[in-house]
């Protein structure tokens, strides 16, 4: 019986030798017997496919791929297939959410040319087992029950089919002092980008140059350290009312988090004020010019992550810790139970519930099982001792007036 096709699928093409010529290493589509380039060259140590890729791969599929929508027995459909469908219902190339096509690659690895049927706990921990070191297996299958789920709401599909997702890993604690924070900002504000001269006398030398790539970071930094936002709601924050972006009302000094036109979801992203050192900080980059348009830009356009600069300016400052953009929420959320901020206001400034902010940041608040330590060591209480009484004699003769 032949292999059934997983469908599109990316593929790093070795470097070669072709009619004479040199051909670097190259990322390509792969559909059957049909290969695609999509211009993009691979490292020699690239052991996945850039975010530019994946997109490519994203928009050939949504070009191409046109499943038919018709109910069908579980042994039968391919999930490559509902995977296709799912994507398709999602926005394809113009979905929000910029990962999912990273989730859907990673699944069309595995499971593509598997059926439905297949979907199992036994399956489901062989794909958790086939990324080894690899961090959101666990995202990746919650994908793959939303593409199930997707598929079974529109009566796509004959039978029940359930995925078996790992456990959850513990929660991240990862946070900065103010003191980490200030260093990573002022690293990032004061790089200036060297270059390297390649022809002519001083080939080889390199110079410093007035270009100055990470302050987009810098202002990344402190809007995340003050208000613990989100990573991709600070990326998107415009000082004007726009589609698909969350606004600061620079006027009123309020953060409207929930991008204008997105329904509210379990990740809350309430409107809240802003410090009055970080307002005044937002309104003189848009007074300067600094800012146009979003308030984390990179020349003048706005940007959808900032990973591989925050980890340049991570490195830079020499912070000794492992940083992420993410973990800006959690610093945010450790200083403010640090401060002694009451757990109801923290929790709704954050957007969060209070028993997460308890369970996971509670620790750090000055009145953490404030009563059991001084109740521990504290001595117990004396009872003040009551007066004795003295009992009535019942010898007459020891009374006045008693006969001997």
């Amino acid at each position: 019986m032949s292999r059934s096709s997983k469908g599109p699928y990316l593929y790093k093409r070795p470097a070669r030798r072709e009619g004479g010529k040199f051909k670097q290493a190259m990322w390509v589509v792969r559909d059957k017997q049909k290969v695609v380039s999509t211009g993009i060259a691979a490292g020699a140590a690239e052991t996945s496919p850039p975010i530019e890729a994946e997109q490519f791969l994203g928009k050939y599929i949504a070009e191409k791929f046109d499943p038919t929508r018709r109910a069908r027995d579980i042994a039968v459909i391919l999930i490559g297939d509902v995977l296709g469908i799912y994507y398709h219902d999602k926005g394809g190339k113009n979905c929000p959410d910029p990962n999912l096509i990273g989730h859907i690659n990673r699944l069309n690895e595995f499971w593509g040319d598997k059926t439905l049927i297949q979907v199992n706990p036994k399956t489901c921990r062989e794909y958790v087992a086939s990324r080894p070191g690899q961090g959101g297996a666990r995202r990746d299958l919650e994908v793959l029950r939303a593409a199930i789920n997707n598929h079974s709401n529109q009566n796509l599909h004959f039978g029940e089919v359930n995925v078996t997702l790992p456990p959850k890993g513990e929660a991240r604690q990862e946070w900065i002092t103010r003191d980490q924070a200030a260093a990573i900002i002022k690293a990032a504000w004061r790089y200036r980008e060297v270059q390297t001269i390649h022809s002519g006398p001083r080939k080889g030398e390199e110079v410093v140059t007035d270009k100055r790539p990470l302050r987009h970071v810098a202002r990344f930094l402190l809007i995340g350290c003050y208000t613990g936002t989100r990573a991709g709601a600070i990326a998107s924050a415009s000082i004007r009312k726009e589609e698909g972006k969350s606004y600061v009302d620079l006027k009123a000094g309020l953060f409207h988090r929930l991008a204008i036109g997105k329904r509210k979801t379990k990740k809350q992203q309430p409107t809240v004020p802003l410090p009055p050192r970080l307002l005044a900080h937002m309104r003189r980059w848009v007074d300067k010019g600094i800012v146009t348009e979003n308030f984390v830009e990179y020349r003048g356009l706005p940007v959808k992550r900032v990973k591989k600069g925050f980890a340049s300016a991570v490195r830079l400052a020499k912070v000794d810790i492992k940083v992420t953009p993410h973990t800006l929420r959690h610093t945010a959320a450790t200083w403010l139970m640090q401060a002694g901020v009451d757990e109801w206001q923290a929790a709704g400034y954050l957007g969060m519930s209070v028993e997460v902010l308890r369970e996971v940041y509670g620790h750090h608040h000055p009145d953490h099982m404030k009563g059991a330590v001084e109740g521990i060591t504290a001595k117990k209480a004396k009872t003040p001792k009551q007066p004795q009484s003295v009992p009535r004699s019942t010898d007459l003769s020891s009374k006045p007036g008693s006969v001997r």
